[in-house]
């Protein structure tokens, strides 16, 4: 008999057969923990306690478990008049101590709870098993998240426990209409999943689509969201991201009041938001916590490293190799005296730098952080001075790989800034060989693609294209939050943000 044949059998009513067929489906794993032993005295039923050592709390087996049903309790000598059965249901009605417990039948659901975390607790004469949730595993404890920092706002970021996750996005939620789906993918790996959205907010029908998208889902393993990300993306092969990712939980709480739905994966700190906007990538937490001249004015920061970190490198190559008559002259002769002795095309320079610029930053995160930095500052000199005195680049082209890096880190999500760099490289390349016709042709290309993607299907590059004038509040520019009574369009029903005369005012009447 294969192990799928064993999977699909009942529970046996021999307590011993249980055991067996459980070590022989888990190929008698070191860390299964059996524990075998009779009730107290008038019940008198023999039981073995399975679990996986590490995944469990054993202070809660001994408590709510082992201490009522071996404990000799005067209470309960009637037992012994009672049938089999009658024990069993006194036993799961009045001895089991413990708040939430559920039965199995099949050996398939025994393995699949004992592996999640539960303990099972076989009895003789049983043709079902007892799962009870003593989940104790070691976590790590709630940090600030380390790629979306704040100035000012809230310092708590997600964990890789999905129950720890939930309950920091409940905190901030305490609405009766939230709404959580739990569901397993993977085949193997049967990662807990959560879907999370405020019901009467969210768009008709967008629930709907996101569990028909993960439910299609069949693969063995999902190790990450991003493995989500990949397979319920409207167009995967897309260098830009259609669906957020974030550690924060007041951004997820944030996007499910707009009407969004959240994807929380077990395992890992970052949850998913969909349907997403380009300009939510731009868009950081501290703007909803500062006052809003200054978030307006950090949002126009951003959104010019934005442009500087996806054009500045094709702009300087077009101009010094093509249009030398659109730069100053002061400025094109003292191009031209950095250049004198550099023995590329500037085109070739742009490319080696670039490249040699991502080389550093990958070399940096993935050493340990104290060599990490030694190589930042290594790779800055050779890059910078060294690279210059030996004639290799030009003086202002360090300058300005150096402003397109530091752009890009402007940039609030990681991620976007990535899918940025991804699309400066051809920009550059069509830039340096065909001048303002390459880069006006790519660019083009580059928007009519973004025009044309969907998140969930809203248009990606909304309430811009197309455009919507109620919503362009927070978009561009963050308003007061007082002028911002309404949701984003999207949300059909209950768009009322808050009440209208919001506006302080010094005698209080609106």
């Amino acid at each position: 008999m294969d192990i799928k044949e064993r999977l699909a059998q009942e529970v046996f009513l021999r307590l011993k057969k249980n055991v067996e067929e459980v070590e022989v489906i888990l190929g008698n794993s070191s860390d299964l923990v059996k524990r075998e032993f009779s009730t107290m005295e008038p019940m008198n039923l023999d039981c073995c306690l399975l679990y996986i050592e590490g995944l469990i709390d054993t202070s809660i087996i001994d408590q709510t478990i082992l201490s009522p049903l071996l404990n000799n309790n005067q209470k309960y000598d009637v037992l012994d008049k009672l049938s089999t059965e009658e024990k069993v249901n006194t036993l799961e009605k009045k001895l089991l101590l413990i708040s939430s417990l559920s039965t199995a039948t099949k050996l398939e659901e025994v393995i699949d709870k004992l592996l999640a975390g539960n303990t099972i607790l076989f009895l003789d004469h049983s043709e079902k098993a007892f799962v009870l949730p003593t989940q104790g595993w070691e976590t790590r404890g709630i940090e600030e998240p380390q790629t979306e920092t704040v100035i000012r706002g809230p310092r708590d970021g997600f964990v890789e426990s999905i129950r720890t996750n939930i309950a920091l996005v409940r905190r901030r939620i305490r609405d009766p209409m939230f709404r959580l789906i739990s569901m397993q993918i993977g085949k193997r790996s049967k990662t807990d999943i959560g879907i999370l959205y405020i019901e009467g907010l969210v768009r008709e029908g967008l629930v709907d689509e996101v569990l028909q998208r993960l439910n299609k889902i069949e693969i063995d393993a999902i190790l990450e969201s991003n493995y989500v990300e990949e397979l319920i993306s409207d167009t995967p092969s897309s260098p830009f991201l259609t669906a957020q990712g974030t550690e924060r939980p007041d951004k997820i709480a944030a996007g499910l009041y707009e009407g969004k739905v959240a994807i929380l994966v077990d395992n890992t700190p970052f949850a998913l938001l969909v349907p997403t906007h380009f300009w939510s990538f731009l868009s950081a937490s501290d703007d909803y916590y500062t006052h809003f001249w200054m978030a307006a004015f950090f949002r126009f920061i951003r959104y010019t490293a934005f442009i500087i970190s996806l054009t500045l490198p094709s702009l300087f190559v077009l101009l010094v190799s093509f249009h030398q008559e659109m730069i100053p002259t002061p400025l094109a002769i003292t191009i031209a005296a950095g250049r004198e002795i550099v023995p590329l095309p500037v085109l070739l320079e742009a490319i080696i730098m670039e490249l040699a610029f991502e080389l550093m930053r990958e070399a940096g995160l993935r050493m340990p952080k104290p060599i990490g930095q030694a190589v930042s500052i290594v790779g800055s000199l050779i890059i910078g001075q060294a690279a210059v005195e030996a004639g290799l680049v030009s003086p202002i082209m360090v300058i300005v790989v150096a402003t397109t890096g530091i752009a890009s880190f402007a940039i609030p999500n990681y991620f976007a800034s990535v899918s940025v760099r991804l699309v400066r490289f051809p920009i550059l390349l069509a830039s340096g060989l065909l001048g303002l016709l390459g880069f006006a042709t790519v660019f083009v290309v580059v928007l009519i693609h973004a025009l044309s993607l969907r998140s969930f299907g809203e248009p990606y590059l909304a309430p811009i294209f197309p455009f919507n004038a109620s919503d362009q509040k927070d978009t561009l520019f963050r308003s007061p939050l007082w002028t911002m009574g309404k949701r984003p369009k999207d949300v059909k029903e209950n768009n009322e943000r808050q009440d209208k005369n919001q506006k302080p005012s010094p005698n209080g009447d609106g």
